[in-house]
């Protein structure tokens, strides 16, 4: 993964050898960044051939090893019910676990505009509403919010001078939709300072909040294998073992 500038400070990237993954950071903050491409095996996981939840990395591994495969990276990739089931639309491999949610409802989630992070023959990160009336083909998709960059601009109501600090994830897609960033802060961050990165440094147009406070992030190069309380949908890149 090639080294780029961080916003007009030029913060400093601090590369380590592995697939997709890096420590960099940005205005002082802390961050894991992983790339995604088109041309990879991006995948979102919730449900086992067995019919449960899968929960954790270590579920998603095993079940990858009787195809000869394994996570090179992976994170948590959106909201879930206590019982794990996505709050939000979500699809895997093509079939719809739920459906889209629009309109208000609790917590981040509803903090609109909320969006979708669709893998088809490109990645989109679309907001809510107009996922509803145009839907893109996706054989991938987890809702989730609130959207941190929506068109080039910042969330209406995200505040510079907010106090809510937590570990928070996201994701955020380039221009031509062939690159996927997701990152995962190291540092407790507002949503202010999470949207700017995604906005100022790696110039997405559109990206949006997986979640905070229980973000995970599963990145075997870097020594990263978070652990914690059950999981509901995750994200990840697949590779040969």
């Amino acid at each position: 993964m090639r080294n780029r500038l961080l916003g007009a400070l030029a913060a400093l990237f601090l590369p380590v050898a592995g697939h997709a993954c890096e420590t960099i950071s940005y205005r002082g903050q802390g961050y894991v960044l992983c790339e995604a491409t088109s041309a990879d095996d991006l995948r979102i996981f919730q449900t086992g051939a067995d019919g449960r939840t899968y929960g954790s990395f270590t579920r998603v591994n095993n079940a990858l090893r009787t195809e000869g495969k394994r996570l090179a990276f992976a994170m948590n990739a959106g909201m879930y019910h206590p019982d794990r089931s996505p709050v939000g639309l979500m699809i895997e491999d093509g079939v719809t676990r739920k459906d889209l949610v629009v309109g208000p409802s609790e917590g981040n989630f509803g903090l609109e505009p909320n969006g979708i992070f669709c893998v088809g023959d490109s990645f989109r990160v679309v907001e809510t509403r107009a996922f509803a009336a145009d839907p893109p083909s996706c054989r991938f998709a987890t809702q989730s919010g609130p959207m941190l960059v929506i068109d080039g601009k910042l969330h209406p109501r995200f505040l510079v001078d907010s106090d809510s600090r937590y570990i928070r994830n996201g994701v955020g897609v380039s221009a031509d939709g062939k690159t996927a960033y997701f990152v995962i802060s190291t540092d407790q961050v507002t949503f202010h300072e999470f949207g700017s990165l995604f906005r100022d440094a790696l110039k997405v147009p559109n990206a949006l909040f997986f979640d905070g406070s229980i973000s995970r992030l599963h990145a075997p190069e870097l020594g990263r294998d978070d652990i914690g309380f059950p999981l509901g949908p995750i994200v990840g890149v697949v590779v040969d073992r």
